[in-house]
């Protein structure tokens, strides 16, 4: 692990098996992530997107072993922390913290901001009493609220108050890594760009990595670093921010990306949308070869048959046979396929336009 890497994940799984009968013998497994690979730089955001049943938020407890992954390893700082026991896995929390997507549920009602974000200030740092105190007024007014909230209970606060306690919470004990799963998907909009800015101007202060998890790709291209697109338990596209936005090379981000509304009403009109056929399948029973394939646009008999592999290439990686089969697009992106929606003629007999060192013929 190279020096400025914080978070190595290799081959992560996590299985929910499925009991039925008068034993409650396992007859299936739910399989949420299933076989996730990436990393985290130190200070870096990676925004992790997709669908809801995707498996984003089921990769982020089993990152922090909230959750026993089923397989997998997870390096955090060159250690395994799945191999450690319960007092070592305590120890090394106090690096890696969570802010979860309702700040009201995640917060006890009865217990006061003093004593919300002062709990992990006594077991990780043993301040108690005045010094306590201090130090909780310091991380308030670090998230922008102040002194005089102190003694008051979660209900006396709007939302983005509560969420903004619960990231004084997670900065209590001085973390390299914030899990963020969803934390500005219950605000309203005008109170998301408030947080986000937020989280932002904390990563700057403090250098803190940050895993962003969200279904919004608008708001994780504001925020990351990096991007990971994730379908049905697998990362199907990897790669820097903007790349990502601008240039999908993955069908499926780029259906994401035309769902993203634009606030001009006659652009957004004329756009052209992409909109998939069906759901999401089933964790229970994932489909074979390719798991998009049932609705991608672009879908080939390979795709039925194979599951494709995650090919790297400059900037990233993509799980597609768009990129070694068929049209052979080699990396770039599948704006380029004409045309860029279900398609009446095969995918092979798709037009690519040819790539030469002076531009696009």
């Amino acid at each position: 692990m190279s020096d400025d890497m914080l978070v190595k994940v290799q081959g992560l799984q996590k299985h929910f098996p499925v009991r039925s009968g008068l034993f409650g013998r396992v007859t299936a497994q739910v399989r949420a992530v299933d076989g996730v690979d990436f990393e985290i730089h130190r200070g870096e955001t990676l925004g992790l997107v997709g669908e809801s049943g995707s498996g984003k938020s089921t990769t982020g407890r089993a990152v922090l072993r909230l959750i026993e992954p089923s397989a997998g390893s997870v390096h955090f700082d060159g250690v395994d922390i799945l191999s450690l026991d319960s007092g070592a896995l305590r120890r090394t929390r106090a690096r890696m913290q969570m802010i979860f997507q309702d700040p009201y549920s995640s917060l006890d009602p009865q217990a006061t901001v003093a004593d919300s974000v002062g709990e992990p200030l006594r077991v990780h740092r043993g301040l108690r009493g005045r010094a306590r105190d201090d130090a909780v007024v310091e991380l308030l007014e670090t998230v922008g609220l102040q002194a005089r909230h102190l003694r008051r209970f979660p209900y006396e606060f709007s939302g983005g108050q509560r969420q903004r306690i619960c990231i004084a919470r997670a900065l209590a004990p001085s973390p390299d890594l914030l899990v963020c799963d969803e934390p500005v998907s219950a605000l309203d909009v005008s109170i998301q760009a408030q947080v986000i800015n937020l989280l932002e101007d904390i990563q700057q202060e403090f250098g803190i990595a940050l895993l962003f998890i969200s279904h919004d790709l608008a708001v994780v291209r504001h925020i990351s670093d990096r991007i990971a697109v994730m379908y049905l338990g697998r990362i199907v596209e990897i790669g820097e921010a903007e790349q990502v936005y601008t240039q999908p090379r993955h069908p499926y981000t780029e259906a994401l990306l035309s769902a993203i509304p634009v606030p001009d009403p006659v652009v957004q009109r004329r756009r052209d949308r992409i909109v998939l056929d069906g759901d999401i399948p089933s964790p229970l029973a994932p489909p074979p070869g390719c798991r998009f394939h049932t609705r991608c646009p672009y879908a080939m008999d390979v795709c039925r048959e194979v599951d494709p592999p995650m090919t790297q290439m400059a900037g990233g990686g993509v799980a597609c046979h768009l990129h070694d089969r068929g049209p052979r697009l080699d990396g770039r992106s599948v704006l380029e396929i004409e045309p860029r929606s279900r398609a009446a003629e095969p995918v092979h007999a798709l037009k690519i336009p040819e790539i030469r060192s002076g531009g696009m013929k």
